[in-house]
């Protein structure tokens, strides 16, 4: 039996894995960087260990100081969450090999999945349908194709690749990634199908020889390679869950797999499908099928009793016969800005309806996994994911509209996310229809637009400033009571000025004498909006606008007003009205649009460039991003080297026109 379980990961897979072992009456033991020293899960575990650094190569991939946690602590078996080291077979030959029980297949089984290429060759044999792949560059001559790291997954070290002169940089930048997010640069390249579906597999194998089908996934939803929905049992073509059912379970036995894993397909247009790979651990999606098998499987508690040499029942597959369950990852990046990562304090972190946190629940509803709360801070060294927010209903229809409506209504502050246009895609009409691919996003740009329509920014920057002005009043200690901005005789209209979205917004108002909305307007202009106010605090604002009545919730953080409202949510920065002078940015200057590393620099100073050449490649959360040039011309600056470590906002690049030789 299990008594203390050491999880070697962090966030909310480690919140996860602790949920179920304080059901069963496990201890559970956290490993912490610096940077996680703060985060929910550490504070929840029974004990914890800090592993000094904060890089994932100074921390979680330290297998070391891991090992070293697990007997200082007297663990006695560990669970290696997903990424980072889940599926490193070296590793769990290592917990093996210090008298520790694995939560997870045997090594052996770890390293004939983890490397892709001798996988496709083992399961082919099998009878598993596969893609044509190459390790060879010179051997590929038909386009497009997919570079894709052998040793990992999540999206990183992959590359489509349309054009026999684009391959060379795209397996150099694959191997560059992959080797910074999995140690591992082996990279391969594979046939890439147009509108393909991804789509997956749930097995369980035991230590007796049985292997388990628990249901399918839907996948298809993804940016630059990495889901961010995903849906089960998921709305395939009738037959086809049976025969993906059958070629996981032959995936399964032929490798006597053992523990929790996923076999994932690629579906395509014709309705063929092929083997694209085999993780051999548990899957962040892996709530989806939980929230759909009968009495609410809990893979989980499924993982340490298979650990423990317990049998799983000798089933062939659960059907799924409880409805439809929708998740979406929830992520602190910026769609718009080409998926460019976010970072800083989460002011406030509050998803309405929630009816459990990591765990299945009898009736309809939504289900929330989140490594972050209120006050945590988001860093640069990590993945982006903060939460999987789970609907399930009793059809596909209703689960995606309730978990768009819990969306659009939560208050995340503090982090910019991709909360909106999860929200667009939930409720587009092509989703609905099931018409959806792994290329969806790139055919929909219109689901990149904030959920705030531009017209209603003038009304949200008003409601800003009266609770704004509210706040001031009611912690005035003089005349308090009176209305803000009041005068026996009227006079100007107060000014406030914010800086918002698309720059700088002006909120003129006048309150009578009754603190009624006397008069309003904002630069640029309001369009006439005729408004009027109902209610005015600190937190809350409820206006008339042309006949129909809105409210507001606000939430003032420094100079930062956040502002909920029935449209959607707005981030404002209330200038000050005197502005402290500033350094001047250099015209030209490409500025960091959060910290990261320098890892290449493509140019030369003197050398002429045309807008959109890459200038140099900024690492952070794990991911390569590109900084290209904004307009042609001729690089004047390159300040930082290979290397070279930047805060947000520091130049990176200085790249002159014409017009401005310097």
């Amino acid at each position: 039996m299990i008594e203390r379980l050491l999880v070697a990961n962090r966030g909310e897979i480690a919140r996860r894995v602790f949920a179920t072992c304080r059901a069963l009456g496990v201890e559970t033991v956290a490993v912490h960087s610096d940077a996680d020293a703060s985060a929910p899960f550490v504070a929840e575990a029974d004990l914890a260990v800090r592993l000094p650094g904060n890089t994932p190569a100074e921390t979680y991939l330290r297998v070391d100081l891991i090992l070293d946690a697990a007997r200082r602590t007297g663990a006695d078996a560990v669970h290696p969450g997903y990424g980072f080291l889940a599926e490193n077979a070296e590793f769990a030959a290592a917990v093996t090999d210090a008298g520790l029980t694995w939560v997870g297949p045997p090594a052996k089984v770890i390293a004939a999945m983890g490397d892709k290429l001798a996988a496709k060759s083992l399961l082919a044999d099998a009878g598993v349908p596969m893609l044509p792949s190459w390790t060879d560059v010179a051997e590929v001559t038909d386009f497009p194709v997919l570079v894709k790291a052998s040793a990992g997954g999540g999206g990183r070290g992959m590359r489509i690749v349309r054009d026999a002169e684009e391959l060379a940089e795209a397996v150099a930048s694959a191997r560059r990634e992959a080797a910074a997010a999995f140690g591992d640069g082996t990279v391969f390249i594979e046939r890439y199908v147009e509108r393909g579906r991804h789509v997956e597999v749930q097995i369980f194998g035991d230590t007796h020889g049985t292997v388990n089908v628990l249901g399918a996934r839907e996948c298809s939803i993804q940016r630059r390679h990495q889901k961010i929905i995903e849906e089960a049992p998921g709305d395939l073509p009738p037959g086809l869950h049976d025969r993906l059912y059958e070629t996981a379970m032959a995936a399964g036995l032929a490798v006597g797999y053992v523990g929790a894993g996923t076999i994932e397909f690629l579906l395509a247009p014709s309705g063929e499908f092929f083997f694209l790979e085999m993780n051999t651990r548990l899957q962040v999606e892996h709530p989806v099928t939980e929230l759909v098998t009968p009495g609410g499987l809990d893979l989980v508690r499924l993982q340490l009793l298979v650990a423990e040499g317990e049998p799983l029942p000798a089933h062939h597959h659960y059907p799924a016969n409880r409805g439809y369950a929708i998740e979406v990852r929830l992520c602190a990046e910026e769609p718009a800005q080409g998926w460019r990562p976010a970072t800083g304090t989460l002011h406030r972190f509050d998803v309405p309806g929630v009816l459990r946190e990591f765990g299945w629940f009898q009736r309809a509803g939504l289900r929330l996994d989140s490594g972050v709360v209120a006050g945590s801070v988001v860093g640069v060294h990590y993945d982006s994911l903060l939460a999987k927010v789970i609907a399930v209903a009793p059809t596909r229809s209703e689960a995606a509209r309730a978990l768009a409506g819990a969306l659009a209504r939560a208050e995340l502050h503090g982090v910019a996310t991709n909360r909106d246009l999860l929200v667009r895609v939930l409720r587009s009409p092509e989703f609905a229809a099931g018409e959806i691919d792994t290329g969806f996003l790139d055919r929909h740009p219109e689901v990149f637009a904030p959920l705030l329509p531009a017209d209603q920014l003038p009304v949200t920057a008003l409601a800003a400033a009266l609770a704004s002005a509210a706040g001031r009043r009611a912690t005035s200690g003089v005349l308090g009571g009176l209305p803000s901005g009041w005068r026996n005789v009227p006079a100007v209209p107060q000014v406030t000025r914010f800086g918002g979205p698309d720059g700088e917004i002006e909120v003129r108002y006048r309150l009578d004498r009754t603190g009624g909305l006397a008069e309003w307007s904002t630069d640029p202009s309001t369009a006439g909006a005729t408004v009027a106010l109902v209610e005015a605090t600190a937190d809350r604002v409820v206006l008339d606008v042309d006949g129909v009545r809105r409210a507001y919730r606000v939430h003032l953080v420094g100079s930062t007003v956040f502002v909920d409202g029935p449209d959607g949510a707005a981030s404002l920065t209330e200038l000050p009205r005197l502005p402290p002078p500033t350094a001047e940015v250099a015209a030209g200057s490409l500025l960091a649009p959060l910290p990261g590393a320098v890892t290449r620099v493509h140019v030369q100073v003197g050398q002429r460039v045309a807008a959109g050449e890459p200038l140099l490649t900024l690492e952070a959360m794990k991911l390569e991003h590109p900084v290209l040039a904004p307009t042609d011309g001729v690089v004047a600056e390159l300040p930082v080297p290979v290397g070279g470590q930047v805060r947000t906002g520091a130049v990176l690049a200085v790249v002159t026109t014409e017009e401005d030789p310097r």
